[in-house]
């Protein structure tokens, strides 16, 4: 989140795909592409990964209306992304 101005999210299939600028360079980038968990629990769920191991890059906050993020490494140093958003919904079979 560090860096980002604006977001853009576009809706595919019932998938959110979120674009956000940074203000750094490509080649100084290490978390250039980073997927959002969907959870239920958001504090419940970066409280688990933390007694796992996980540390965090910053704890769940608000980025708007309902919807909630948070940010955490794990032992190996690899980003994880985890997103509560109300509104999402997975599309049902027919």
């Amino acid at each position: 989140m560090s860096g980002s101005t604006s977001y853009v999210g576009f809706d595919v299939a019932g998938y959110e795909l979120g674009l956000m600028p940074g203000d750094m360079s490509a080649a100084d980038k290490t978390d250039n592409v980073l997927s959002y968990w969907g959870v239920e629990d958001i504090d419940g769920e970066a409280a688990r990964f933390k007694a796992l191991g996980a540390t965090a890059e910053f704890d769940p906050v608000n980025v708007g209306g309902d919807i909630m993020v948070a940010e955490l490494k794990d032992p190996w140093g690899n980003t994880i992304g985890l997103i509560f958003n109300p509104d999402f919904k997975l599309p049902t079979a027919d």
